[in-house]
């Protein structure tokens, strides 16, 4: 049993989670191999809106999953009349984090072979958790991980991060030789499940790399520094690059498979703009499996039959991959 199937959380309720779940069922796209952690009531409800004919199973245990069936981890957490598609809700919020919360330690028990979640409302998930600041955060902390990152893909390049969810003030304090070599090697661990020796670049955190100290001294005195001695220990990997050209370096002219920023909008910025419909969020330095759609939880759009499903399948492909399921 365990290992034959990746859990899917649902996400907020209240936005595209329910809705990209169904349609992509309905499409023929979500199959038994998948097994959806969340309410089989806003299931129902979120297929019947759309006038969508989805065979929903509710599960309480993994081994009762069916083949043809949409399979729902039922945490019965909430029922379809306590969802208004768009709008805020502390239940919704609650009941969101509840089924990572589920998944995950069904991802650190062997039961399924990784998570793969839809997108969370942090407003709404605050108002029952104040101190929740994230899926990455709260993962890592489940796994019981303090040195993780988050890397954005899409099919011709991964992107990690020094920092993420923090002010840019503490992301600047963040840029010290230890977690910039961390994410160095966490990087080049998770590529080297299936690219033997993948060729990193490191950006530099100031316009132009710092341009030999005349934009500040962090790049020469603690990135340079930092990359050279990942160098000698036989890493394929080189920097401060300046963020504003490394990309295309990477991207058009084929030269890097991972670019490892320094703060969250330097990565976000160009990924989103180059591969919004193909990203997928991947959580590095865990002992699980864990991948995410890349976009939010649309409220405006929710449960309108607008929302895009490829990203649920562009994240279970690479969850899978990760997995080391070869199709």
């Amino acid at each position: 049993m365990a290992g034959r199937r990746m859990a899917v959380t649902m996400g907020d309720a209240s936005g595209v989670g329910p809705e990209v779940v169904v349609r992509r069922f309905a499409e023929g796209l979500l199959g038994s191999d998948s097994v959806v952690y969340g309410d089989a009531a806003v299931l129902t409800s979120a297929a019947a809106v759309l006038a969508l004919e989805v065979r929903i199973r509710s599960v309480q245990e993994l081994d009762e999953v069916a083949d043809g069936a949409l399979n729902v981890r039922d945490l019965k957490r909430l029922g379809a009349e306590e969802v208004t598609p768009g709008v805020l809700s502390r239940e919704a919020g609650a009941a969101a984090l509840a089924y990572v919360d589920c998944a995950t330690r069904d991802a650190l028990a062997g039961k399924v072979a990784g998570v793969v979640t839809l997108p969370m409302n942090k407003e709404a998930t605050r108002m029952s958790r104040p101190d929740f600041m994230g899926h990455t955060e709260f993962i890592a902390g489940l796994c019981g991980v303090d040195d993780f990152a988050m890397m954005l893909t899409v099919p011709e390049l991964a992107v990690t991060h020094v920092s993420a969810h923090v002010s840019l003030r503490e992301a600047v304090e963040r840029v010290e030789p230890v977690r910039i070599r961390k994410v160095i090697d966490l990087t080049h661990d998770a590529l080297s499940r299936f690219i033997e020796r993948p060729r990193i670049a490191v950006c530099g955190l100031n316009p132009h790399a710092g341009e030999h100290g005349l934009f500040g001294a962090e790049d020469e005195e603690i990135i340079r520094p930092t990359v050279e001695r990942a160098a000698a220990d036989g890493l394929d990997v080189s920097g401060p690059h300046p963020a504003d050209t490394i990309f295309r370096q990477a991207i058009h002219l084929d030269h890097y498979d991972a670019v490892v920023c320094m703060y969250h909008d330097q990565g976000h910025a160009p990924m989103k703009l180059y591969g919004f419909e193909r990203g997928v969020n991947v959580t590095i330095g865990l002992p699980i499996v864990r991948t995410s759609v890349d976009h939010g939880t649309a409220f405006d759009i929710a449960w309108q039959g607008k929302a895009f499903t490829d990203s649920l399948g562009h994240a279970l492909n690479y969850a899978w991959k990760l997995a080391g399921r070869v199709d």
